[in-house]
C-alpha cells in the first residue's frame, strides 16, 4: 500500500523529533510505499539536512512552519465575504465555552462548528489558491474579537486586548498554514492509502484535508501529545512567549478543539502509552478507536550487559538523561546527602547534558553548586587530593564513552523527574538489566510494571529509603534487574513496534479502503478496473502479468489505458512548489512503466 507520512518537526530531518522510530517503521515495512510530508520548525532544521532515506520511501515533500511569505492572493467581495464567514465560525467555535467539555461535545455542536469552519478555509484555500494573506488581515482579527465579547464565551477570554488578539492570530495563522499547501491533489496525499501523522496538531492536519478531500483513512500516533506541551505553556510562538491569560486561553482552546477534531476524524488512534491515552479521552478520543502501541528500542547495543553477570560498582547510584528543571536533579542531590549519612561509600554519577539554551546551561550550573556545598571535596588522609562523591559527566567523555557504558557504570538506576512522558531512559536501563528507582510520573508505572521500586516525586526521603533497600540487598538488585530486562524485551522492542503499526495498517485499509472512480480516455467509468487479487501479495501469476498498483497483475487485467496522474518512477530531479519542496528518492525498478494513480486502490 501507499503510506503518506506525516511529521512536524520530525522525519526526515537530522534534527528532527522521533526521527529514530519513524526510520525504524519505514525500514521495517519495505513491502509498503512511503510518501514522507514533512513540517519543518527552523531554518536551522533544513539546513541540516534529511538522514538517509531507504528506498522504500518515493518521495518527500516538505514546507515551512516557521516563515510563510505572503502568497499575493487578493480576494474578491465574495471570497472575503466567504473567509469571513469561516474564520468567524471557527473563532466562535474556539471562544465557546470551556474547553474542559470538550469530551462531552467532540460529537456535536462546537466540534461540528469547528470542523466545517475548518474545512469550510481549506476549501477556500484550494478554490482562491492560498490562505496566508487573509488569515494575517484584519477581518481575522475583528472575527477573533467579535468572538470574544459574545455572549457565552471563555471568561478568560473576554479580557483579551488588541496586543493579544494579534498574538493569538498570528499562532493561529502559523497553525494552519498547512491549508495552504497543495499537497491535496491526486497526485499527493489524494493517491495514498493511509495517511500516518506521527503526531497531533499540525502534522495531522494534513490528514484531515486528505480525509476531507480524497477520504484516506487517517491513523494519529502520539508519544507526546502535543496538547499536553500547550497547556505546559512550552511552545513558542514567532515574536517570543505568549504570556498573557487571555492569549494562553484562547490558544490552549484553538489546539484543543484541533486535537479534537483529529481524534474524531481518525481511524484509529494510537497513543504510546496509558498516560497519554488519558490526555487524549480527555479530549474526546473514543475509545474504541485507541490501540496503545509502545515505542521500539533498538535492543541490541544493549545485548551485552544486559546477558552480562553484574560488574559495577555496588555502591554506584546512575543517573542518565537531559538536565533540565523537570528532572529535579535537586532532590535527587538531597536523597543522596541522606544516603551519605547512612553508607558513607555510596557515589552518585549524573551523566548528561543540559537542555538547549539558557535555562539548561543555569540549571546545571545551579545543581553542581548545591553539590559542592552538600559534599565537600573528601580526602583519606591530609596528603591526598580530595573527591567529590557526586560527579557531573557526559557521554562521549574519557569515563563515559558510550550510552551503554553509562548503564553499566552503575548499580542501580535513578529518575527523579516531576515532569515525564515515556521515559526511554528507563526503558534504556531495563534493557540493560539494572534495577531502578523512579518518581511515580507520566508512564513510569506502566513502563515498569512491578520490575522497580516507585516513589512520589519530589520526596527526597523516599527517593534515598527505596535506593538504600537496593543497594544493600544484592539478590533482590539481580531479580529485579532479570524481571525488567524480560519486560522490556517483551514489550518495547522495535520488532514488536513494527508488528503492531504493520497490523494497524492492514486492518485500517481493510476497513476504510478509498474508492475512487476510474475512467478511461474518454472519460467514461472504468468498471472492474482494479481486480481484488491484486491485493493478494505474492507471486500468483508468472505469465501475461501487468504492473497493477505496483505488484504484478494477470494478463486479463490489461485492459483499455486508465487516464490519471502516474505514481510510478518519481524522477531524481527536485520539482519546485509554492508549498515547498519535492524531491525524489527513489524509483522503481527498470523497464517498469507508471502505474495510473487509480489503480492503486480498494
Amino acid at each position: 500500500m501507499r503510506i503518506g507520512l506525516l511529521t512536524e518537526g520530525g522525519y526526515p530531518y537530522v534534527s528532527g523529533d522521533a526521527r529514530l522510530w519513524c526510520d525504524r517503521l519505514v525500514r521495517g515495512l519495505g513491502q509498503h510505499e512511503f510518501d514522507i510530508y514533512a513540517l519543518s520548525r527552523s531554518e536551522r532544521q533544513e539546513d541540516e539536512g534529511w538522514i538517509q532515506l531507504p528506498p522504500q520511501v518515493s518521495r518527500v515533500r516538505t514546507a515551512p512552519l516557521w516563515t510563510a511569505d505572503d502568497d499575493g492572493v487578493g480576494y474578491g467581495r465574495r471570497a472575503r465575504r466567504r473567509f469571513a464567514d469561516c474564520y468567524g465560525e471557527l473563532a466562535a467555535a474556539v471562544c465557546a465555552g470551556d474547553t474542559a467539555v470538550v469530551a462531552e461535545d467532540a460529537s456535536e455542536g462546537v466540534a461540528d462548528r469547528f470542523g466545517n469552519a475548518l474545512y469550510g478555509l481549506a476549501e477556500l484555500a484550494r478554490d482562491e489558491g492560498g490562505l496566508v494573506g487573509a488569515l494575517r488581515s484584519e477581518i481575522a482579527v475583528r472575527a477573533l474579537e467579535s468572538a470574544c465579547r459574545a455572549p457565552g464565551a471563555l471568561r478568560t477570554a473576554r479580557g483579551a486586548r488588541v496586543p493579544d488578539l494579534l498574538a493569538v492570530a498570528a499562532q493561529v495563522e502559523r497553525a494552519l498554514r498547512p491549508l495552504s499547501l497543495d499537497w491535496y491533489e491526486d497526485d499527493g496525499l489524494g493517491s495514498a492509502d493511509l495517511c500516518h501523522a506521527t503526531s497531533g496538531g499540525a502534522a495531522a492536519l494534513p490528514g484531515l484535508l486528505a480525509r476531507h478531500f480524497s477520504g484516506v483513512p487517517l491513523l494519529v500516533t502520539e508519544y507526546g501529545v502535543q496538547l499536553r506541551a500547550h497547556y505546559l505553556g512550552s511552545r513558542d510562538d514567532l515574536d517570543g512567549r505568549v504570556t498573557s491569560a487571555p492569549a494562553r486561553a484562547l490558544l490552549a482552546a484553538f489546539h484543543g478543539r484541533l486535537a479534537a477534531e483529529a481524534y474524531r476524524q481518525a481511524a484509529v488512534i494510537t497513543p504510546g502509552n496509558t498516560h497519554a491515552r488519558r490526555w487524549q479521552e480527555r479530549c474526546g478520543a473514543d475509545r474504541a478507536k485507541i490501540r496503545t502501541v509502545y515505542p521500539g528500542m533498538e535492543a541490541s547495543r544493549f545485548w551485552d550487559v544486559g546477558e552480562s553477570a553484574e560488574c559495577a560498582d555496588p555502591d554506584t547510584l546512575v543517573w542518565v538523561g537531559r538536565i533540565e528543571p523537570a528532572k529535579d536533579l535537586i532532590s535527587l542531590l538531597h536523597a543522596f546527602a541522606e544516603m551519605r549519612k547512612e553508607e558513607p561509600k555510596t557515589r552518585l554519577r549524573i551523566v548528561g547534558a543540559p537542555a538547549d539554551g539558557l535555562e539548561g546551561a543555569t540549571y546545571l550550573a545551579h545543581c553542581k553548586a548545591l553539590a559542592a556545598q552538600l559534599f565537600p571535596d573528601e580526602a583519606d588522609g591530609v596528603h591526598a587530593v580530595g573527591d567529590n562523591p557526586v560527579s557531573f559527566e557526559e557521554i562521549g567523555g574519557p569515563e563515559v564513552p558510550t550510552l551503554v557504558e553509562a548503564y553499566a557504570a552503575g548499580a542501580v538506576v535513578v529518575l527523579s523527574s516531576v515532569v515525564e512522558g515515556f521515559p526511554i531512559g528507563l526503558v534504556e536501563a531495563m534493557l540493560c538489566g539494572r534495577a531502578t528507582v523512579s518518581t511515580d510520573v507520566g508512564a513510569v508505572v506502566e513502563v515498569i510494571g512491578g520490575t522497580g521500586l516507585v516513589v512520589p516525586p519530589r520526596n527526597p526521603r523516599a527517593l534515598a529509603e527505596a535506593c538504600l533497600a537496593l543497594l544493600r540487598d544484592p539478590e533482590r538488585r539481580e531479580r529485579l534487574g532479570a524481571a525488567a530486562r524480560a519486560r522490556a524485551l517483551e514489550l518495547f522492542t522495535v520488532e514488536q513496534n513494527i508488528t503492531a503499526f504493520h497490523s494497524i495498517y492492514l486492518d485500517i485499509v481493510s476497513r476504510c479502503p478509498v474508492r475512487r472512480v476510474l475512467v478511461d480516455e474518454s472519460g467514461e467509468p472504468l468498471p472492474f478496473a482494479v481486480p481484488a487479487e491484486v491485493h493478494v501479495p505474492g507471486r500468483w501469476a508468472e505469465s501475461g502479468t501487468r504492473l497493477i498498483a505496483g505488484r504484478p497483475g494477470p494478463g486479463w487485467a490489461a485492459g483499455p489505458p486508465v487516464r490519471g496522474m502516474s505514481l510510478g518512477p518519481v524522477s531524481g530531479a527536485a520539482v519546485g512548489s509554492a508549498s515547498g519542496s519535492v524531491s525524489g528518492v527513489a524509483s522503481a525498478a527498470s523497464g517498469q512503466e507508471p502505474v495510473p494513480a487509480g489503480e492503486g486502490t480498494w
